[in-house]
């Protein structure tokens, strides 16, 4: 496995400051936010310094009842190649319910979603890594979530479940030290149990982030500094293994490229109090894979995952044995990123809305789980917004129309004959 060192998360709003940042020796990137044929010139600038760009992705959605979409594993395939990075990375989660395995509506969450840790589950995720193995050009590595809430009936711990599916399937492991102290606040998981019953010997890298708590639930949003009890836990995992690599997660709220810099210095330190165990090994092996069909196993998975997912999505009841406060908690998060999200890819929405875009964006969500991505999203926002009769300003109203038209009618609407006349002299 590649010696990665100490990396940062690739972002567009600080890649200018990553480029000048000393001590790089790697980045991440969101894999999903880069195509291969048109690769951001930063990047393009530090792969040429020799700087290593691993692709991180964030919706093949890997602990779901469906088989892993072919589409997105080509996608995925084609960012590693276009990058010459030695490896990808996913996660253990779920971002997606329902359809023609449930014989139920499709459903998008929008955001990573713990699987149960239960042998169905075990069996699908086992079979999906495989499924993703085999399509990928390199290594493949999966990340431990955070969640704000626990399954009923669970079978194992995470520590127990990861090893199980790194013995069974040879994959590598992307360990965040930040998603076991979120998981500790949360679900009164200890970090130091779990990384004793980890599978060291295949760690891919770690990532660290930060988050803050409230009303003693504990949140993982990579904006806010990294704070000391998961520095700690970074300590104590390079007690017992040399992590190949290691990185700071930050996706808002960017601060000075100082502070960043600080942050990484703060990461170095923790690693080397930790003393640094033995090495992971260069290779792991791959079993052979598992040939009982797991058909059972996965319609079992699926309708649980499709009643939790319509509970925080679609209003429907929390099923049984769930926390339904940890629900509810969870169900505005749900809501608060799509809002935050279609604000990022339709930035003219909070513009044309004003300071009413953010209270109409998550009246829209309580009553109309998404079914697509951010881009759709945005469109039926905007959509049930005029059908509704909710007392738009005519100019938001003329200007939430024209950007709907621009981008939902089947030709781009034609030009005013002002316009026509600007383009024919501009050409002259």
């Amino acid at each position: 496995m590649t010696r990665l060192g100490t990396g940062i998360g690739w972002r567009p709003e600080i890649a200018e400051a990553v480029e000048r940042m000393p001590g790089i020796d790697w980045v991440e990137v969101v894999a999903e936010n880069v195509c291969p044929g048109h690769l951001p010139e930063s990047l393009l600038r530090l792969r040429e310094r020799g700087v290593t760009v691993v692709p991180h992705g964030v919706s093949l959605g890997l602990g779901g009842a469906d088989r892993p979409d072919q589409g997105r594993l080509t996608a995925l395939a084609e960012r590693a190649q276009a990058l010459g990075s030695p490896l990808v990375t996913e996660h253990i989660a779920f971002v997606r319910a329902g359809g023609p395995l449930t014989a139920s509506p499709h459903l998008e969450a929008g955001h990573l979603l713990p699987v149960p840790r239960t042998r169905d589950a075990l069996k699908v995720l086992c079979e999906n890594v495989r499924i993703a193995q085999d399509a990928l050009p390199v290594p493949l590595a999966v990340e431990n979530i955070a969640a704000l809430f626990s399954w009923p009936g669970e079978e194992m711990t995470e520590g127990q479940f990861l090893y199980d599916l790194a013995d069974r399937t040879g994959v590598r492991l992307l360990i965040d030290v930040a998603n076991l102290h979120t998981n500790h606040v949360n679900r009164g998981e200890d970090p130091a149990e779990a990384l004793a019953a980890l599978p060291l010997e295949a760690l891919a890298y770690v990532h660290v982030a930060g988050g803050f708590e409230r009303d003693g639930v504990w949140h993982d949003s990579h904006a806010h500094p990294v704070p000391r009890p998961v520095l700690d836990i970074l300590t104590d995992l390079a007690s017992r293994v040399a992590p190949p690599g290691v990185l700071l997660e930050r996706d808002e709220h960017f601060p000075e490229p100082a502070e960043l810099e600080r942050e990484l210095a703060e990461i170095r330190a923790a690693v080397e109090k930790g003393g640094g165990g033995p090495k992971a090994p260069a290779t792991v092996s791959r079993p052979a894979p598992e040939t009982a069909a797991c058909d059972d196993a996965r319609e079992r998975l699926g309708l649980a995952q499709a009643a939790l997912l319509s509970a925080l999505v679609a209003g429907t009841p929390a099923p049984e044995g769930f926390d339904r406060a940890r629900l509810k908690v969870q169900a505005r998060a749900l809501a608060g990123k799509r809002a935050d999200v279609v604000a990022k890819v339709a930035p003219e929405l909070p513009v044309i809305l004003g300071p009413r875009y953010r209270q109409d964006f998550l009246a829209y969500a309580r009553r109309t789980p998404m079914t697509g991505g951010y881009r759709r999203d945005a469109l039926d926002f905007a959509g049930q917004l005029l059908d509704a009769d909710g007392g738009l300003e005519t100019r938001a109203r003329k200007e939430l129309t024209r950007w709907w038209q621009e981008r939902s009618g089947p030709v781009p609407p034609a030009p005013s004959r002002l316009a026509r006349i600007r383009r024919s002299l501009t050409r002259r």
